[in-house]
């Protein structure tokens, strides 16, 4: 019997990917371009899995709905699971993610940001554009020499580090979990928070959502930067109490900030909104400054990586369908995948 599972939030490149994709894995797949909330999980009724992405709202009432639906398991085609309410879906239905698809496509995404605010290639291509080839107000610095502020250091961060590296930037990080074997190879050096706020020219934040890290980029810890830093976020959007960074870009102590997170993108991010005025004011103030660039949540969008993701995704469906044991589970007792190697983990 052919598994059926319910698509949401699936754009053109998703179903292009998947379906491609597919071909070895042989999975009934209906794409719905809706999100998954409460409104809409009825449409999963009667599907084996459903397939979730970053805006898609899993909360406890969605959750609910989809195991009465006979829903089994959620597949989020991402890495990120701050989305879910798993205390809710704790001994009732399974949730799998993607661990990994490509931690370049994000990493070289960051370093995209870092040197286009730094040289503000975007504004030279827009005067010379208009025939304007003065170069005032175009001042970049060096980023050979300068101090990289990394916080977090799992996959996505070690392939920035080795980018920033080769640039010869000396980079400090802060991890919960320092890596010091990691650290000596690498030429890093592990910092508290308040030496890499008040050491580093530019900051990349490529730690998870989570209670203990939700806004921790807040009035406090800008108080605490070099004055002009840079702030990249390629993250989750709630790691930036948005107020606080937007206080800081006003009075000059952040110098330049990349987003390609936001944290109430949902209503906004993989839209086209451009015939309609933008309601969200605290984004509307975000895009009036001139040394803030906001990309649509786009860091993972790479070739490479929509196959990683598909590849992964339709494995980790295989692999519960046929009753094996799930690699990519996140096991709420642990809140990651789980470390235990029996199939029921924590359950």
């Amino acid at each position: 019997m052919t598994q059926k599972i319910a698509f949401f939030d699936a754009r053109p490149y998703d179903q292009k990917s998947f379906n491609e994709t597919n071909h070895s894995f042989g999975f009934d797949i209906s794409y719905f371009e809706t999100k998954l909330g409460v409104q809409t999980a009825e449409l999963a009724a009667g599907y084996d899995g459903v397939c979730a992405f970053v805006n898609d709202d899993l909360n406890a009432a969605v959750i609910d709905k989809l195991v009465t639906g006979g829903v089994k398991i959620i597949g989020l085609r991402c890495a990120g699971y701050n989305n879910v309410d798993f205390k809710a879906a704790f001994g009732r239905i399974h949730v799998v993610r993607v661990p990994a698809y490509s931690p370049y496509a994000v990493a070289e995404h960051a370093v995209a940001m870092m040197l286009t605010l730094n040289r503000k290639t975007h504004k030279a291509w827009m005067r010379t554009r208009e025939g304007n080839f003065s170069i005032n107000g175009l001042l970049g610095f060096d980023m050979h020499g300068r101090t990289a502020g990394i916080i977090g250091t799992g996959k996505i961060a070690r392939c920035l580090i080795a980018i920033l590296k080769g640039f010869g930037m000396q980079v400090l990080a802060y991890d919960p979990r320092p890596d010091l074997e990691y650290a000596s190879q690498a030429g890093i050096t592990y910092a508290a928070l308040p030496e890499l706020f008040a050491a580093s020219d530019v900051i990349s934040l490529h730690c998870p959502l989570t209670p203990e890290t939700a806004h921790m980029i807040d009035a406090t810890a800008i108080g605490k930067m070099k004055h002009g830093v840079m702030i990249i976020n390629t993250g989750r959007g709630k790691l930036i109490d948005t107020p606080s960074l937007i206080e800081g870009l006003k009075n000059g102590c952040i110098g330049s900030a990349g987003l390609d997170v936001y944290e109430e993108e949902s209503e906004y991010f993989f839209e086209d909104k451009s015939a309609e005025p933008i309601a969200d004011d605290v984004l509307a103030r975000l895009l009036t400054f001139p040394n803030v660039l906001v990309t649509s949540h786009q860091a993972f969008f790479t070739a490479e990586a929509l196959h990683n993701i598909a590849e992964t995704t339709l494995q980790n469906f295989r692999e519960f369908f046929a009753g094996g044991y799930l690699a990519n589970e996140i096991c709420y007792q642990c809140n990651r995948t789980c470390p235990k190697k029996e199939k029921q983990r924590c359950f």
